[in-house]
């Protein structure tokens, strides 16, 4: 390995993350995630500046007294980092998990990153390409196969009293909603609403063209709910209404 780099190829080299780790995160940002434009690209310049100090930082002086520069140890450590950072970006509500798409694209951004700071500017490029692809393109495929099977995942947190699952079958009823299946979690003493409390999960078979907003809303002002989520609309959305009070 080269033990040393020209200023004109660092340059070039943070450049590059720059404009490969900013083209992911321009999709990220229109799509307001957690993690937008300005996170991608600090990942990916970061990481790029990481692998050049790990190749050329200590290239001349160790490799003149005799040691071996080994530039994957740092790498790695890296990859353990934004895993960390990654996980951030994940957020949980209720049943439904959302943000894991955008820790895999901050992940991927970091590999990039790595491979532009050792020079490997082809693999960097095909790999920012297919994950643009995927998170464009792939999109509407997906949400296309999610309308073709018209299932949705609904969940529940309310009060645990008599009537609370007839009152939600009722609701779903009136907008022609189908339930194939309940799970239900069991009650739990809450201090914070001092009474207990339930989880319910609901997997829904409905019109294509349910309105999934007036549904929410509906059942978020029924009595005992205190809050519903609903998954399914677009993959890897979440829509998400709690009990307003009633002053």
């Amino acid at each position: 390995m080269e033990t040393a780099i020209s200023s004109q190829e660092i340059l070039l080299r943070l450049a590059l993350a720059v404009l490969l780790g900013g083209l992911v995160g321009f999709e990220r940002e229109r799509h307001n995630r957690p993690a937008g434009f300005r996170t991608h690209v600090l990942v990916c310049v970061g990481s790029a500046l990481i692998m050049l100090v790990s190749a050329y930082g200590f290239a001349r002086e160790l490799g003149s007294a005799g040691y071996v520069v080994d530039p994957s140890r740092i790498a790695a450590g890296v990859v353990t980092g934004i895993g960390f950072l990654g996980a951030g970006t994940i957020l949980r509500h209720g049943n439904t998990i959302t943000g894991l798409t955008t820790a895999a694209s901050i992940w991927v951004v970091s590999g990039g990153g790595l491979a532009v700071g050792i020079g490997f500017y082809l693999g960097a490029i095909l790999a920012t390409t297919m994950v643009l692809v995927s998170l464009i393109l792939l999109r509407g495929l997906e949400s296309s196969f999610v309308r073709m099977k018209r299932l949705r995942r609904l969940w529940v947190r309310g009060v645990d009293q008599p009537g609370l699952l007839g009152r939600i079958g009722n609701v779903l009823g009136e907008y022609g909603v189908n339930i194939t299946k309940v799970d239900l979690s069991d009650a739990e003493y809450q201090e914070t609403f001092k009474t207990e409390i339930i989880s319910m999960e609901f997997l829904l078979r409905g019109p294509p063209r349910v309105k999934a907003d007036e549904l929410l809303r509906k059942m978020a002002t029924l009595s005992g709910i205190l809050e519903v989520g609903w998954e399914g609309g677009d993959v890897g959305e979440a829509l998400i209404y709690k009990h307003q009070k009633k002053e």
